[in-house]
């Protein structure tokens, strides 16, 4: 099977989930959130930084739980333009 390659916007959706995901870490360490969500700190790593950007539902959910984030939150974080986001930062 051939992965189709990621669009540019699908690129910045993931790098806003990784933002978001380290903003929602705060101060915990990288391990302790991926021990508590059942991944390793390297694919934690990975969704961070943008280059794991599209990661499976139940990894997504994993990282909510551990997190205490909704998942409709980071829908409707991820989703939005970059521009939006700034917005309703400054706002």
């Amino acid at each position: 099977m051939v992965r189709v390659p990621l669009t540019p916007e699908e690129r910045l959706r993931g790098e806003r989930f990784g933002a978001l995901l380290r903003q929602a870490r705060g101060e915990r360490s990288m391990v302790e959130v991926a021990a508590a969500a059942g991944l390793s700190a390297e694919t934690l790593r990975k969704i961070e930084t943008g280059r794991a950007p599209t990661p499976a539902f139940f990894t997504v959910a994993a990282l909510a739980d551990a997190l205490g984030l909704s998942l409709d939150e980071l829908a409707a974080a991820c989703a939005e333009s970059p521009q939006a986001a700034e917005l309703r930062q400054a706002g």
